[in-house]
């Protein structure tokens, strides 16, 4: 059994496995599914991403898969070798899915993938989930077991999905076939589908002088952040400028006030103005790269946004669901021909800042 570095903290998680605390055990139903759905074909391999303290990876194993059983928290990884030192076909790794690189996970493909009661407790689940499609093998298999918002305790939302966040999780595969496990939702997707990214306005403005500015901001590994709107889009952080507030000013303060971010007006670039109009209005929107900022993005307004994301800028023009169109224009000032069939604009240049 080998293990990988991981650079992320993971002392909460592993004190919660020090304390001798664990999760729900794998039951029968959830057994019979995996038996019936994903048999391990021969010379089979599994991912277990999240594995905990082992108990599904050694299923896997006596049901005929070579399992890496992956998790970030080391204590956990102590505590499943210790307990069960003879299981054949189960190899544990320190691994964290979302911030470790995943050419560093052991192998290249497997046949199935298996995530139980960990997907809820992901950030970044647009890239994680494009990294985990790319490890399938043809006619593999993503498994995603999670508690369901409508019967997880009141107190504990934060450990389930909702069916907004497991419609999102389904979209773009062949077959997205979903089960019920005692009150678990067992989703097996496969076959991902090859998308191509959509714009997409996010209904009718409160009238207004439609001024603003997005913002590209990106992470010290060149990703750059999008929020899940509630209204069904991925957009840039930013928004509309306050009374006297110039482009950059409002770029910084929407920044904060939406992300946590905080940026200096200073570290704030117009690149280009860009002129559309939505319900017969016009819509004027500066395009405004930060070049530095301090924080972790938070969700700060949840009426607007569900969750923030760094995205990998190539995945962009594959993403699932539409871009805010405003959005899709200041990327594409950054980005050239990135992103296809973006909705017309008029586009003003900005000359180069001294800075």
């Amino acid at each position: 059994m080998t293990t990988t570095p991981s650079d992320t903290p993971s002392d909460p998680w592993s004190a919660h496995y020090a304390d001798g605390k664990e999760f729900s055990p794998l039951g029968d139903a959830e057994r019979r599914l995996l038996a019936r759905h994903v048999p391990a074909p021969e010379g089979g391999r599994a991912l277990d991403v999240g594995c905990g303290l082992g108990e599904l990876a050694r299923f896997l194993a006596e049901s005929g898969y070579q399992v890496d059983a992956v998790d970030f928290a080391p204590t956990a990884l102590d505590r499943a070798r210790a307990d069960h030192p003879e299981t054949e076909g189960v190899r544990y790794h320190v691994h964290d899915i979302e911030r470790d690189p995943a050419d560093q996970l052991p192998h290249t493909a497997y046949d199935v993938i298996t995530l139980r009661l960990s997907w809820a407790f992901v950030g970044d689940r647009t890239r994680v989930l494009n990294r985990l499609r790319e490890r399938l093998r043809p006619g593999g298999v993503l498994c995603v077991i999670t508690p369901v918002a409508d019967t997880a305790p009141e107190d504990r939302p934060g450990i389930a999905l909702d069916e907004a966040e497991i419609d999102l999780l389904r979209a773009g595969w062949t077959s997205a076939d979903r089960h019920d496990a005692d009150g678990l939702a067992v989703l097996l997707l496969s076959g991902p589908v090859p998308a191509r990214a959509t714009c997409a306005d996010k209904g009718k403005p409160a009238p207004h002088a439609l001024t603003g500015a997005g913002v590209v901001v990106t992470d010290h590994r060149g990703r750059v952040l999008l929020g899940w709107s509630v209204r069904g889009v991925w957009e840039l952080p930013g928004g509309k400028n306050a009374a006297d507030e110039d482009f950059r000013e409002a770029a910084v303060r929407e920044l904060e006030e939406e992300t946590g971010l905080v940026a200096d007006a200073s570290d704030a670039l117009i690149r280009a103005f860009l002129m559309d109009s939505t319900h017969g209005m016009p819509r004027l929107t500066a395009a405004v790269r930060v070049t530095a900022h301090t924080g972790e993005p938070t969700v700060t307004e949840p009426h607007l946004i569900r969750r923030w994301e760094w995205h990998e800028v190539a995945d962009l023009p594959a993403l699932a669901q539409p871009l805010f169109t405003p959005s899709a224009h200041v990327i594409d000032t950054f980005w050239p021909g990135l992103l296809a069939d973006v909705p017309p604009v008029h586009r003003y240049p900005v000359a180069p800042e001294a800075h």
